[in-house]
This record gives C-alpha cells, structure tokens and sequence, in this order.
C-alpha cells in the first residue's frame, strides 16, 4: 500500500506557551514530571498519514502508531465525520439494561469477525479494563458453574496488561506494581516465550515452546487447578520487546487449559485489528481462546473503546435466571466510539490495511534484521508491524546493560536522539533494553527504508557514547 504525499505543515504555534502551560497543569502519563522543569514539553499539534507534527512544525514518522493504536493512519476525515454524524444523531447513552444501535451493529460485527463461538461483545472504554472485565467475569462464571474455588490467573514474566488493580496484579512487570501493592490476590506468572534469552532449549524453538508452554501447566498444578481460573497471554507479548510464541506453543496451551478446565484469555489490546495482519492475533497463530480483550486499533485511536469478547460457552450461565454479570462502565460502548469503530473496519476491508500488512511483513522484517550487523544490535524479533529490537553490550555473549547503563541508553540518549532524528517510537527497558516499532498498518517500503536509516544512525552514535 503506498501512502498519498503529505503537504507540508507551515502553521506554529506558541511552542513556549504551550511547554508552560503543560508542565504546570498537565500531568502526563508514565512520564517523569521533573524532566522538563529544564526542557520544553515535546507537543505534537497534527496527523497526517504516517506522519505527525510538533508545536514547532516538525514532522516525524509515526514508528508506533501513537501507542499501538492508529492502524488506518492519522487525519482521517472519513472517521471523524462518523464521530460527527453519530454525536449529532445520540451523542450517548449507556448500555445499562438499554441499547443503542452503534453498540448493537458492533457487538454483531465483532462476533461475526471472531473465531470460534465468541459471539458475545462486552465494550468497555479501554485496555485495561477488558482485562479487568475478563478476570471477573471468570471468577463468576466458575462461582456459577459450582466451583467457586477457582479464582486465580496465570500469566507471564515481564507481561503487561493494564493499570486497574487486577489488571496491574496480572501485569508481570514488578517496577509497574511496586508502588501500588497490595494488590488483587491470586494473579501468579510463568516464563515468557523470549526465544533469544531461552532459559531451557536455546537451541531448539519448537522444544523451547513445548518447555514454555509446560511451564504455565505447572504453575497451573502448583497452585491447585481446582483453584486457577483463567490463564493471559498475548499472541505476542509487547512488554520485554514483542515475544512472538514458538510453533505449536498456543496449540499445547490450548490442551494444557482444556486438561484443567482453565479459561484461555487471549489478552489482543495491541495484537487485535491488523497489528499482525489478522483481524484478531490467536488467527494468525491457529488458536481459539475463550475470551479476548481489545480496544486500541478497534477505531484506530479516534474514540476510546475496548471490549471483551467472549464465548457463548462461558457467557451461557448469565444468561439463565437471576443471574447476570455485575460489572459496567459509564462510557462503555458509547455510541460515538461505537460508530467510528465500524467506519473503520469499513476502511479496513475497503482499503485493505490486512492485506497490506501480509504482503509487506516480511519487507519489513527483512528490512529491520539489517541492523543486526551493528554491534548493538542482539535480536531483532516480533511478526506484522510490530516489533522490538534488543540492545545489548556484547552481542557473542549477550550481556545485557546494567541499570545505570540501561538508564544512561535509552533515557539519556536514545529516546530524545531517535525524536531529534525524526522518528516517533518507543525505547524501553521493561525486560531489557529494547527499540519498538509498531507503525500505521497503511506504511510500505519507502516507509520501511526511511525507519532503518533513522534507527541507524542513531544506533551507531549510541554505541559510539557507551
């Protein structure tokens, strides 16, 4: 797919203005607050495309979509008139014992979209409070079903799954959750699928899935199966730096959760609508969990939505009696995000953003592997367009970076120097040091080149300052 050639963007703004009123107002997400007492706060005023512009009208190639969310690209007319036209036909009303017609043709695309029997569509506004949802919603289903005990989850080192308190206790990140503990009992972890860190079978991909897959089952029998209700996993695992699962790895889970009577929750916030050229991550790898959690691409970020997919095996007991499902949120399948997110599934089949990502994937892969020839450069891993690239300091050895160095890398340099060279993605160190790359799903080759040279010539000066 190529992309239409932008203008330029001439219009500034008040860029000092703008850096003041932030640092003294705007408490911003994840952010250390104390790093602009000296600098300006970075502001970005306009989309385009695969493209973005800061206050000072510089653009940027988006490298992350925003955080993993504007598929269909930015400055969308087509989407923000649908927001338009549905806020000016009903601009909300809650899905509290009532419907709306947004919330209705949604709900019965996404069943029809889904694999397997997940026919049933709870909206949420968000990520994280999917996940929320699927973990009490499994600690009722088995107090339904008659066995009350189960209540617990596995999931995976290094995991993230969201910021609500369950959802923050089933996070396997112990820096994101420090701070916030005590957190929801029973949430309890199991070795990733980081193939190029392999603790078992490094030599070996299939025999190293089998071991990572294994290890969830032991976990499952640690803790008790009569007491372990659901087990998270993401087709592949963004925090760490985009894990991509082993062949036949979900296939065993699959058995490994059936032999126990453990709901299989496919955590898809990121991997869902197109990320890795499926509509849903568990197609692309074979596997029908029963439940999955989205929101992010869903709209490509022009309205908050989220949902849990579920399936009508494990919704059937709320559906009987007095039962039902206590649990909502005000805005959850508001009508305006409702509409928007079926325009753009719309524009997903009409302009072949799927398609387009299977049929560049391995360009862009191929493309991004020829860093490994920097000394920097350890592994370059993930599947579609989503990637990581991992940093290392001796790559025959694989030494990783101390946290000092680690801290002196990606905060002290890469971070700014990437934006500076005009690329917008994401240098972390949850796991280890690692670049993420994770663009607009509508970028092709010219794109692909442009994100190589930016990303080494910024590696290269890196290694050059440890």
């Amino acid at each position: 797919m190529t992309t239409t050639p932008v203008q330029p963007f001439t219009h500034r703004h008040d860029t000092e203005q703008l850096s003041a009123d932030a640092r003294e107002h705007l408490w911003m997400h994840f952010t250390r607050m104390s790093s602009y007492n000296e600098a300006p706060v970075p502001t970005i005023v306009r989309g385009e495309g695969a493209r973005i512009w800061d206050s000072n009208g510089r653009d940027y190639i988006d490298g992350l979509a925003g955080l993993f969310v504007v598929q269909a690209g930015h400055g969308r007319k087509d989407l923000a008139e649908a927001a338009y036209t549905q806020a000016s036909e009903l601009a909300f009303f809650p899905l509290w014992s009532y419907a709306h017609p947004p919330a209705i043709a949604l709900a019965d695309r996404l069943a029809s979209l889904a694999p397997g029997d997940l026919n049933k569509v709870f909206f949420t506004t968000g990520g994280g409070e999917a996940v929320e949802t699927a973990w009490k919603l499994a600690k009722q289903y088995y107090k339904l079903v008659g066995k009350p005990m189960k209540h617990k989850v596995i999931s995976r080192y290094v995991a993230y799954h969201g910021t609500p308190q369950g959802a923050l206790s089933i996070t396997g990140i112990p820096d994101a959750k420090k701070w916030f503990e005590p957190l929801v009992p029973g949430a309890h972890k199991a070795p990733n699928t980081n193939f190029y860190r392999a603790p078992e079978h490094g030599d070996d991909l299939e025999a190293f899935g089998r071991w990572a897959a294994d290890e969830i089952e032991r976990a499952i029998e640690m803790e008790g199966p009569d007491t372990v209700a659901a087990v998270f996993v993401e087709p592949v695992q963004n925090s760490g730096g985009c894990f991509p699962p082993p062949p036949g790895y979900f296939q065993r889970l699959r058995e490994i959760c059936d032999r126990h009577d453990v709901l299989m929750v496919s955590d898809e916030v990121i991997c869902a609508f197109g990320r890795l050229g499926t509509m849903f991550g568990c197609e692309k790898y074979g596997y029908v969990p029963d439940i999955i959690t989205c929101a992010k691409g869903l709209t490509s970020g022009y309205s908050p939505i989220g949902a849990a997919i579920i399936s009508d095996r494990i919704a059937e007991p709320f559906y009987r009696g007095d039962d039902y499902f206590p649990h909502g949120y005000t805005f959850g399948g508001h009508p305006v995000s409702a509409a928007v997110a079926m325009k753009n599934l719309d524009v997903f089949e009409d302009e072949g953003i799927l398609q387009n990502v299977l049929a560049n994937e391995g360009l862009f892969r191929s493309t991004l592997e020829k860093l490994t020839d920097l000394p920097i450069v350890g592994d370059v891993r993930g599947d579609g367009y989503f990637y990581g690239i991992e940093l290392v300091k001796d790559k025959a050895t694989k030494e990783t970076f101390d946290e000092h160095e680690s801290e002196r890398l990606l905060r002290g340099f890469l971070s700014r120097a990437l934006f500076d060279a005009g690329l917008y993605c994401r240098a972390d160190d949850r796991g280890d040091p690692v670049v993420q790359l994770a663009p607009p799903l509508i970028i092709g080759p010219s794109e692909f080149i442009e994100i190589e040279q930016i990303l080494r010539e910024v590696l290269t000066e890196a290694w050059t300052r440890l």
